[in-house]
């Protein structure tokens, strides 16, 4: 086995599932790694909003996942360097090499299965809040050589779902069509101004679309118009933006595709605003997951009839449209978004921070 020497105690943050104010700090032996593996040296972490799910107990949705009984580590998105290769260790990577984490690490490529459910970091899977971590030799992806430790960190799961969003039913290459401005003459809407709707907005930008962002913040949209934004809307003070976005896209009749990341408060919306044949990628539920049931509203299979609407559930990525855009995000030298960057002693913190909503794109955990 090929390594670097190493003394140090592998530091964690744990949690049982029960709050966030339960989680702790603990200690393990640095782990070696065996057949077809790598081990990590774990430089930042960013978080994403099913993280907080996790650790408050709330991530229950898929019944492939059970509650564990003995402590977890949290969080699925790294950037690290490789520290030791384990026998038979792909021959790609070397001593070194700076590396993001895959989410689902099984899921390499097409559709993702029930089993890769079960290859999920940060649950089931312990995840990457903690110094060392050893993975297959298929469950890393190189990381971009121009961007920093902390905004590599961003790529996982929100640019990886973002890019899924926009791109996972287009065949492999499409976004290097139209010299590389495949989305012209196209309208995306993103929904609030987290980690995947950043992201998204980057990659809509570059990829030449116009672009409208919903946020209840008026400082949050001037940052989205900084960014990019071609239109803003705030959803406090505009509640039916479902008819302003008709407004603004004018004789197209609606936004091609819509990132919905709000869930029971937003999808209606969106159906009222999306273009015929236009494309819902279904991601998040930040505003609840059961519908409220108000008045006598339109079956779900009539409202996606009348616009021959296709509503597409995203769980991130596999690990080869990953590297697609990474390709991507190269071309573009598109940096990810950091609202803040936490120590390693904050992470308590910094998962409290996320779920107050108060970020504008992604937060990090500097690991060391």
């Amino acid at each position: 086995m090929s390594q670097f020497t190493q003394t140090k105690e592998n530091q964690q943050w744990h949690t049982l599932e029960d709050g966030f104010d339960n989680l702790t700090r603990g200690t393990a032996p640095i782990p070696t790694p065996g057949q077809d593996e790598v081990l990590v040296e774990i430089k930042a972490v960013s978080l994403n909003y099913r993280d907080t799910e996790v650790t408050n107990g709330e991530y229950n949705h898929h019944k492939t996942l059970s509650k564990r009984t003995e402590p977890l580590v949290p969080c699925s998105d790294a950037l690290g360097i490789i520290t030791a290769l384990g026998p038979g260790a792909d021959s790609t990577w070397k001593l070194g090499d700076r590396v993001l984490s895959t989410f689902n690490q099984s899921h390499l490529a097409g559709q993702i299965k029930a089993q890769d459910m079960s290859s999920g970091l940060g649950k089931p899977l312990d995840g990457v809040l903690q110094t060392y971590r050893v993975f297959p030799s298929t469950g890393l992806v190189k990381a971009p050589e121009y961007l920093s430790d902390e905004e590599a960190s961003c790529l996982p799961i929100a640019a990886v779902t973002a890019w899924m969003a926009i791109f996972g039913m287009e065949p492999f290459g499409t976004w290097a069509k139209d010299d590389g401005k495949p989305l012209k003459g196209k309208t995306v809407v993103l929904e609030g101004t987290g980690g995947v709707a950043v992201a998204g907005l980057q990659i809509a930008k570059a990829a030449g679309a116009t672009t409208i962002v919903t946020s209840s913040s008026d400082e949050k949209l001037r940052r989205a118009k900084e960014l990019g934004a071609d239109y803003v809307i705030n959803y406090k003070t505009t509640e039916n933006w479902e008819e302003k976005v008709m407004e603004i896209t004018g004789e197209k009749d609606g936004a091609d595709i819509i990132l919905e990341t709000g869930g029971a408060g937003t999808l209606y919306k969106a159906l009222d605003c999306i273009a015929f044949g236009g494309l819902i990628s279904c991601i998040g539920y930040t505003s609840g997951k059961e519908d409220k049931g108000e008045g006598n509203r339109m079956n779900l299979n009539l409202l996606a009839l009348r616009r021959n609407v296709t509503l597409k559930g995203i769980i991130n990525g596999p690990r080869d449209r990953f590297e697609e855009m990474c390709e991507f995000y190269e071309r573009h030298q598109i940096r990810p978004v950091v609202d803040k960057v936490f120590g390693f002693e904050q992470g308590g913190e910094a998962i409290k921070y996320l779920r107050s909503g108060s970020h504008f794109g992604k937060v990090v955990v500097k690991v060391q």
